[in-house]
């Protein structure tokens, strides 16, 4: 079997794929590969994820987003955050069973948490080099999921 066969068999198990989005001048580039994976996996179903920075608040220990606590989700930053969803599916032609705009408190544990409350097993998402001390303070989203990611992914 050539490599080609074997990825195309692999990916055709997948039932549930999340595509994570920053909804940067990149992210098209990461849509079209979520799209050629699609396409060797008809049956399976999409979703989208966007995570908006959020206030957070202090519980003891715990920090939870300010807007999960007033059910605030409507005001115009989180507007905005939709209709820049929706005008990424539209130009990248995605047809997502799901497409969601969320706070949690970070990119990293907002996505695992999703890929396991809502049984994904292929997560898509793209990474971004960061240089200098933004890389040693925040490092990449994506190396901080693989480690935790409860499914395949693909960066």
């Amino acid at each position: 079997m050539n490599e080609r066969m074997l990825i195309k068999e692999s990916i055709m198990g997948y039932q549930h794929i999340l595509l994570f989005t920053d909804l940067l001048s990149d992210a098209d580039i990461v849509a079209q590969r979520a799209k050629r994976v699609l396409a060797g996996s008809p049956e399976a179903k999409l979703s989208v994820l966007h995570i908006v920075e959020d206030d957070m608040v202090r519980f003891g220990y715990e920090l939870v987003p300010a807007s999960s606590l007033s059910g605030e989700t409507d005001g115009e930053h989180w507007q905005e955050a939709r209709a820049k969803l929706a005008q990424f599916l539209d130009r990248n032609e995605l047809n997502a069973v799901n497409s969601e705009v969320t706070a949690a408190i970070s990119n990293d544990q907002g996505i695992v948490n999703y890929c396991n409350n809502k049984n994904v097993d292929l997560l898509i998402i793209g990474r971004h080099e960061r240089r200098g001390i933004a890389a040693w303070l925040v490092g990449a989203t994506a190396d901080n999921i693989l480690p935790n990611a409860p499914c395949d992914s693909l960066v």
